[in-house]
């Protein structure tokens, strides 16, 4: 492990041997972070959110629990994933809530996607595998597999392949040519599909 002086790592947080922390990050209580994954500068960790192994997670990112990220999956300096369906300091009666007062709800990230610089993911939503989530971006729905969103809010503006392309569409097919993959989108426009050639 290379772990900063300056992190702050729970001791009931499962870290593997391999993950780098930054000055300033901190992982909370039953937080698990996979192998090789890197945390930035201040970057937090919510109790038990999960973090596969292989990701990079930027400079003051804040992931709320009870987040789930995937494995190689890349978040953006100041990144937030919310985990509060109806934010409110007090009840109506206008006492002050505790932590017995709301249910979190998490944010999914699923393998190998990115979310860019400054965007918002408001929970409950999944982020698909391979998606792209655009710098500044308000995510509030659901991102499909290998879709791009951009916007606030988001809105799908194209479809990326593995490496984070934009795939290019030729004679009905959506294509990558860095790795030669190939994309047939469903019939409603939702999604595309993968061929195996």
């Amino acid at each position: 492990m290379a772990i900063h002086p300056d992190a702050t790592i729970d001791p009931r947080a499962l870290v593997d041997d391999t993950v780098t922390a930054w000055a300033g990050a901190q992982i909370r209580e039953f937080a698990q972070i996979g192998a090789r994954s890197s945390l930035g500068q201040w970057a937090y960790i919510g109790p038990g959110a999960r973090i596969g192994a292989d990701c990079k997670i930027q400079n003051g990112a804040m992931i709320y629990e009870p987040a789930i990220v995937a494995d190689g999956v890349f978040i953006g300096p100041r990144v937030i994933l919310t985990n509060d369906r109806h934010p409110r300091a007090i009840r109506p009666d206008g006492t002050q809530k505790s932590a017995a007062d709301w249910t979190p709800v998490g944010v999914t990230v699923c393998y190998g996607a990115a979310i860019g610089a400054g965007a918002i993911c408001v929970a409950p939503v999944m982020i698909g595998e391979w998606a792209t989530v655009a710098a500044g971006a308000v995510v509030v729905s659901d991102v499909a597999p290998h879709a791009i969103v951009a916007g606030v809010p988001a809105k799908r503006i194209g479809w990326v392949g593995r490496t984070g392309d934009l795939l290019i569409q030729t004679d009905g097919l959506w294509h990558c040519h860095a790795t030669g993959d190939s994309f047939r989108e469903v019939e409603d426009g939702s999604r595309i599909e993968r061929l195996i050639s």
